[in-house]
């Protein structure tokens, strides 16, 4: 049985999380993964492996590298993507390779910002994000069209990749929570076919995923995501120092005092993950995904010990792993009796917000003013917009700047610098973004949504405020929030940098221009 077929069957399955490794691997000195991989895929109780790129931001084998010792099995093969080390070339040629070499299914994820390098940090790229890369892996399924000779337009063989894509539901804040889980909307529609949450270790979280699909009418399988912890772990996830991974003060003080025993907590540890895939399974999860563990032998104790449990078992696991933050916002509203979300009901005091949206530090007069701005000049085809067409049409009357055209650019610059920290990419995505730079204002530039890595409402690194809960904030205070969930996928344009984003605008260079119908190649 296949991927697809996995994830499509009625029966609950178990696929494996295989880590690469850094380092030289040699016919002499085979690398340890490889062995753990042959052992797994030979093992009945594992339906697939997933294999990492470059997970926490470090250097290591790519994920192609190992699956291509084990071709024979391509079709039991999950490949992680990530947007932080290749530009949307290297991505795309990445993608062809894989498709080339049969490997299909693959993890299109924005990736975690990088944490070492050879002399240093080293540089991360994002030049797409993960709505970016699932867009273009779409396009490549319906046959990517390329520009051909003599302007005219080729289409290329259509791909057969089965994208999936992640989700992070575990979130203190609102203004967190719920752009996750419209960006969860926004990447479905751009075309994942299944997704896998980062990791917590609370059901009503996991649960709130499927309930979110459901309630828009998304039917999509969901993979639920176990993690086996050891208090060394425990610790890392806790303290933020795996982005997306998070262990509360409850759970954390749980798991050192089962650490300091005779056998290390590994009792605790591997119970905890059957208890957790017995919930999945429960819950109607599609299969479960197990981490954190380098011999097969584990894996196949922990999933004997998860189908051990009696059908009904689950639901008094349900209270025992609930391990919520303080204070932290649910979508839908608890239900005491099962210790899930009730489906029927999405929490009540959030639907009263949108009603009456408080007043937000975010909603500055800066924002009122950019909002009243681009009703007044920057909506195509009303008020000033056709006017100034017709303006940057002369300006720009041979293709480049006139000198008042050079010099409408150095005050949009100067203006755009001082107002918003612009980074004069030309291409400008602060409509899109709430009137907040996306390259100044987030460490990934994500142009489509949050990625996971937030932490207590600030950026992964720690650094400042996540850009997207100021995005939240301050579209849903004007009741625009869902537009998180409903806008077009955006892909910059980097041969626009350092020019006019206005003339961009209004020649229809940038992402906002129509597309422009060509004929293919026959």
């Amino acid at each position: 049985m296949n991927y697809r077929q996995i994830l499509a069957d009625s029966r609950f399955h178990y696929g494996a999380e295989i880590v690469s490794t850094r380092g030289l691997s040699t016919p002499e000195s085979p690398s340890n993964i490889l062995g753990l991989s042959h052992d797994l895929l030979s093992d009945p109780r594992v339906g697939w492996i997933s294999v990492t790129d470059n997970p926490g931001g470090g250097a290591m084998l790519p994920p192609d590298w190992l699956a291509g010792r084990l071709a024979e099995h391509r079709d039991r093969i999950v490949l992680h993507l990530t947007c932080k080390d290749l530009n949307r070339n290297g991505l795309e040629s990445a993608a062809w390779r894989y498709a080339s070499e049969g490997f299909d299914n693959l993890l299109a994820i924005t990736g975690d910002y990088p944490t070492g390098g050879v002399g240093g940090t080293a540089e991360p790229v994002f030049d797409l994000d993960s709505i970016g890369l699932i867009s273009l892996l779409r396009s490549m399924n319906q046959g990517l069209q390329v520009p051909g000779r003599r302007g005219t337009v080729e289409t290329l063989a259509p791909t057969n990749f089965f994208i999936g894509c992640a989700v992070s539901p575990f979130k203190r804040y609102e203004r967190e929570l719920v752009p996750q889980y419209f960006k969860l909307v926004r990447k479905i529609a751009a075309g994942a076919h299944w997704v896998i949450p980062q990791l917590g270790y609370d059901m009503r979280k996991f649960h709130e995923i499927k309930l979110m699909l459901a309630s828009r009418g998304l039917d999509v399988p969901v993979v639920g995501n176990v993690y086996v912890l050891t208090g060394f772990v425990a610790k890392m996830f806790h303290d933020g120092k795996l982005a997306g991974c998070v262990v509360s003060d409850e759970l954390l003080e749980t798991c050192q005092k089962y650490a300091a025993g005779e056998d290390k907590g590994r009792k605790f540890f591997h119970e905890l993950a059957a208890k957790q895939l017995a919930v999945f399974k429960g819950l109607g999860f599609a299969a479960g995904y197990i981490g954190g563990l380098a011999k097969a032998d584990t894996f196949g104790r922990i999933i004997d010990l998860a189908e051990s449990f009696g059908p009904n078992d689950w639901r008094d696991f349900l209270p025992e792993i609930c391990y919520s933050l303080p204070g932290e916002f649910f979508f839908f509203e608890h239900d005491p009796k099962t210790a899930m979300s009730d489906p029927t009901r999405i929490n009540p005091a959030f639907l009263e917000s949108l009603k009456h949206p408080p007043r937000s530090k975010h909603v500055t007069l800066n924002y009122r003013l950019s909002r009243m701005v681009h009703a007044l000049a920057f909506q195509r085809g009303k008020n000033l917009y056709n006017l100034m067409t017709w303006l940057f049409g002369r300006l720009y009357r041979s293709g480049k700047p006139n000198f008042l055209g050079r010099l409408s650019y150095w005050l949009e610059k100067e203006a755009k610098h001082l107002g918003y920290a612009c980074q004069d990419c030309g291409d400008c995505s602060l409509p899109d973004c709430a009137y907040l730079c996306p390259n100044s204002a987030c460490s990934k530039g994500t142009r489509n949504g949050p990625c996971g890595g937030s932490r207590d409402g600030l950026c992964e690194l720690l650094d400042k405020e996540c850009l997207w809960a100021r995005v939240y904030e301050r579209l849903k205070y004007y009741g625009e929030s869902e537009q998180i969930a409903t806008a077009p996928t955006v892909i910059h344009n980097a041969a626009l940098k350092h020019t006019s984003a206005w003339a961009n605008t209004y020649l229809d260079l940038d992402h906002y221009a129509p597309p422009k119908q060509q004929e293919p190649k026959d």
